[in-house]
């Protein structure tokens, strides 16, 4: 590709959406078929419409396959949302309705994704109005598969460059080739956008959301992408492109000094030392953990398990998945949360009920319970896989002491099959909960009892004591980590577990949320689990600080009546 020059040096600005500098040249990213273009579809639409669809969920689970496989379960992930939109009715019925009244295929899934993306642009919530990214994802997959057009050839990219485009979808942004893709740049999306996630996984530098990108730059034209600001610059002189590879390499120098601190535990100033643990979704997802330092793995998410088959996994399967994490881990601990599925992650083969609010329904370990001979598959997988490690079992969504003892039950009458089957057990299994309900919180002295251990799940503990759906775009400004409720919630699940010798653990969001973390080691929380990329800054910020004065600011926090109080006790920690 030529360099292309223009006459002078342009700066643009966008949302910083996957930090690092890129300098490269630019390729243009044009798909024409979806600028209005329209091909015929032949024959019945209904049926050609059904083809598209049941093509499109294959290409879908061997792209998410892919993806699991050279990056992790963490990135694969997202499309477990692209799965369900395809069977999800709101966007299926109106397509085939709309064939119903004589529209062609086409035509249908074209009106339909206008009218959600439209929908979800003019959303105030930043998470809703980045869907309209996978809305328009999966759209384009089923036309291309309607109309036997081509996706982008990502393997032609024969040279480094910087990819430009209108929008990159997720399905895009998963191809991408680290080592000739240097960056990129798009005139739609935000940082909670799929392809934005997907790009910070896979180190990538991006800027999105640039007003009339396309319309300033030329294909093969030198350009500066800055992930760390938002900044882009087209054209650029020797200077500026002298600095940006200054800053590059400074930025370089703080990976280095972070990387420094891998085997270093995590201990404040005044000696405090807590276990610093990753989230996984799966055995790959333990490479990047050691690689980033982590202690522990405090989540390992069994459902991505049973969303990567077509009928539950059988025992075997299990085994040899917790197996694998638990050598991986060379001895250190790996909690293991058993199925936990409902609200939004729904699996068809299991056959779950539609409900009118998923969230507050049969889930997790509700529906585990009701249905033994899936959940029994499991406890015996874990009973096996843990002859190779440190292994602890978690059971999420505990509401009450009944659940906790029905779960044990279960667990150790699994235990005793195993042994009149003659098959090598673990002798001893550590038994945790997840508090995420406020009823579970509220009795932690009497669950103590029955567990050895605790991990607050901050994401649904926040939703549902504050009774908000943060995926609800009118009241999502209420969803707040710092409400005083909720964390006089998790200082007495802390305190009363403490008091009985059992430790606590946090594996949702906050637990990595460099804001937050001064105010849950003020707080006492033992273990810090969250996605392995957080955990190096986690580590240098907890080694700043000191636990003595945390515990002071927290005290503060405690007393305060609003969310902004308690942003301006901690602003003396920053």
């Amino acid at each position: 590709m030529a360099l292309a020059k223009g006459s002078e040096e342009t700066m643009l600005i966008g949302i910083a959406a996957s930090p690092g500098i890129a300098i490269g040249k630019a390729l243009i990213l044009t798909e024409a078929v979806f600028a209005g273009e329209k091909s015929e579809v032949n024959g019945d639409q209904q049926q050609a419409f059904q083809e598209a669809l049941e093509q499109s969920k294959q290409e879908i689970i061997l792209l998410r396959q892919q993806v699991s496989q050279q990056t992790g379960e963490e990135a694969a992930s997202v499309f477990d949302a692209h799965l369900l939109m395809l069977e999800d009715t709101s966007y299926v019925d109106p397509i085939r309705e709309a064939i119903g009244q004589g529209a062609d295929a086409v035509s249908a899934v074209q009106a339909t994704m206008q009218q959600l993306v439209d929908l979800f642009r003019n959303m105030e919530d930043e998470y809703m109005r980045e869907r309209a990214a996978d809305i328009t994802d999966i759209s384009r997959r089923l036309i291309r598969n309607l109309t036997g057009s081509t996706a982008v050839d990502w393997g032609a990219i024969a040279e480094p460059v910087i990819v430009v485009a209108h929008d990159l979808t997720p399905s895009d942004t998963a191809q991408l080739d680290p080592s000739l893709v240097l960056g990129f740049a798009a005139e739609s999306g935000g940082r909670t956008s799929h392809s934005a996630i997907l790009a910070r996984t896979l180190g990538i530098p991006a800027v999105v959301g640039t007003k009339a990108l396309l319309s300033k730059i030329k294909d093969g034209q030198l350009v500066i992408v800055d992930g760390d600001t938002g900044n882009i610059v087209i054209d650029p002189d020797a200077d500026t492109v002298m600095q940006f590879r200054q800053k590059a390499a400074a930025a370089a120098q703080v990976r280095a000094e972070l990387a420094l601190l891998k085997d270093q535990a995590a201990v404040t100033i005044d000696g405090c030392c807590v276990e610093l643990a990753a989230n996984i979704g799966g055995p790959r997802d333990i490479a990047p953990a050691l690689a980033n330092g982590a202690e522990a793995i405090g989540l390992y998410r069994t459902e991505f398990l049973f969303m990567d088959h077509e009928a539950a996994p059988t025992e075997e399967e299990q085994y040899q998945a917790y197996k694998a994490a638990l050598e991986g881990m060379q001895g250190r601990a790996v909690v293991i949360r058993t199925l936990d599925v409902g609200g939004d992650k729904q699996i068809a083969y299991l056959d779950m009920p539609k409900e009118d609010n998923p969230f507050l329904g049969w889930r997790a370990v509700r529906m585990c319970l009701d249905r033994p001979e899936l959940f029994k598959v499991q406890l015996r997988a874990l009973w096996r896989a843990g002859c190779h490690g440190n292994l602890k079992v978690m059971f999420p969504m505990v509401s009450n002491l009944a659940e906790v003892k029905q779960a044990k039950h279960l667990l150790f009458q699994a235990r005793e099959e195993l042994l009149a089957e003659d098959r090598p057990v673990a002798r001893k299994l550590q038994i945790g909960i997840m508090i995420e309900l406020p009823a579970a919180a509220l009795i932690v002295d009497q669950l103590a009892s029955e567990v050895d251990f605790f991990s607050i799940g901050s994401n649904d503990l926040i939703q549902y004591t504050v009774g908000v759906d943060r995926m609800n775009e009118n009241i999502a400004h209420l969803y707040q980590p710092l409400h005083p409720g909720v964390l006089r919630l998790i200082a007495m699940v802390i305190d009363a577990a403490h008091r009985q010798d059992k430790s606590v653990g946090m594996c949702g969001e906050m637990a990595g949320d460099l804001t937050c973390i001064p105010l849950l080691l003020g707080l006492g929380l033992d273990e810090f689990s969250m996605s392995a990329g957080s955990i190096p800054q986690a580590k240098k910020l907890i080694q700043s600080l000191s636990a003595t004065e945390c515990s002071k600011v927290a005290a503060k926090c405690l007393a305060a009546g609003e969310a902004d109080e308690v942003r301006k006790q901690l602003a003396v920690l920053a």
